[in-house]
């Protein structure tokens, strides 16, 4: 017998494999691989099932900090690779990356490969922290055969840390150019999104894009909006992203009640139509304290907008400082607000920086190479091209 080889990948949620990962394994689909996503249930599987993508649950899968959760998915996933026989297995950090490559491996998955979406500790953080990290990732990456990479400053951190420079590629990221085009939103759609979030023709929209933990820097961004009803009076503070009450970081309502009615900031909630909103957007800021290789800000590059973000790994990818947006020091929101108040009186910088940031997405942000990079990785692994395998069960 022969089948099609089994590409199974492991994240936290469903929202993940569906938003972050959709045309990724639509292509896969494409490409002949029979594609498994596996994580938290949720309100994504019918999008997976759409593409092509059967959906395995996972009943132990959890964001939050519970070790023995962890455990328990480990234990969970090996049983499911030992029964399902993956020929590929592709994990995601933070979390499954770790646990789904040692389940993996002692379920004797023939190919794992791991994608580093952005080390879960910085140089600068506590040695503690820094230990534990990189600890893990030292130990999980003993248990796969490639590691795909997407920042620059990531992979020279893993050969410090010993992974061996043969299993690192360079990944990158990238968003997909053709939905993230503003030529393809109308003027009419990008005045009337404008008066829905009760901006006039004078006012400057400054949108941020996250789920709403601390982490993303909204502390920053609230004290900011205070300083800038006294430096730009104009400039309208708009959050798209829902809440993540399961992190040990999540803004609490009482902190977003306060920016709404002290500093006039907009919540949206999680929203379908991002590349519109980008379109109605003057400036995209994202004074994150880390970052991987931040999709959003790649996305606003891409429909030309200029992007103020803090001086961070990842940010560093997407932000030339000058060139299509203002980078800022981590933590310091008068840094931040003179950077917004900069850009939102200057129309001109704006769309230079808006030109800008198009150019470079279509350089280096495309999601089609990226796909293909990852591809390659899989040809190279299993020897072939993913036209059928012989049925290991039968063997």
């Amino acid at each position: 017998m022969s089948r099609r080889p089994r590409l199974v990948h492991v994240t936290t949620t469903d929202i993940s494999l569906a938003l972050l990962l959709g045309p990724q394994l639509r292509a896969f689909v494409e490409a002949g691989y029979d594609v498994i996503g596996m994580s938290a249930p949720g309100p994504y599987v019918g999008e997976l099932a759409a593409l092509g993508v059967d959906h395995v649950p996972l009943q132990h899968a959890t964001r939050s900090m519970a070790p023995h959760r962890d455990l328990a998915a480990l234990r969970e996933l090996r049983r499911l690779f030992a029964s399902l026989q993956p020929d590929i297995v592709h994990t995601h950090n933070p979390k499954p990356g770790v646990y789904g490559r040692l389940a993996a491996r002692a379920a004797r998955v023939p190919c794992v490969v791991n994608t580093v979406h952005g080390l879960y500790a910085l140089p600068e953080d506590p040695l503690a922290k820094r230990g534990i990290v990189y600890g893990l990732e030292r130990l999980a990456s003993t248990c796969s055969h490639a590691e795909l990479v997407q920042n620059p400053e990531d992979v020279e951190m893993l050969a410090r840390l010993g992974v061996p420079r043969s299993k690192l590629q360079l990944l990158g990221n990238g968003v997909d150019l053709g939905r993230f085009d503003r030529d393809r939103i109308g003027p009419a759609d990008v005045v009337r999104l404008r008066a829905e979030l009760g901006a006039g023709p004078d006012d400057v929209i400054c949108g941020a894009v996250g789920r709403l933990v601390w982490e993303k820097g909204y502390r920053e961004l609230f004290d900011a909006a205070m300083t800038l009803r006294r430096l730009a009076h104009n400039v309208r503070i708009v959050v798209v992203g829902p809440t993540a009450d399961e992190k040990a970081d999540a803004v609490p309502a009482a902190a977003l009640s306060r920016a709404e009615q002290d500093a006039g900031v907009t919540f949206l909630g999680a929203r379908q139509d991002m590349e519109q909103l980008y379109a109605a957007m003057d400036i995209y800021v994202l004074p994150s304290h880390r970052e991987g290789f931040p999709r959003a800000a790649m996305e606003a590059a891409a429909m030309g907008v200029p992007v103020v973000a803090t001086d961070v790994r990842g940010c560093r990818q997407v932000v030339v400082d000058r060139g299509n947006g203002l980078l800022v020091p981590v933590g310091d929101s008068d840094a931040l607000a003179r950077a917004i108040a900069e850009l939102a009186g200057d129309a001109p910088l704006r769309a230079s920086m808006g030109r800008a940031g198009i150019e470079k997405a279509r350089r280096e942000f495309d999601d089609r190479v990226v796909i293909e990079r990852t591809m390659r990785v899989y040809e190279r692994l299993l020897g072939t091209r993913p036209k059928v395998l012989a049925d290991r069960s039968s063997s």
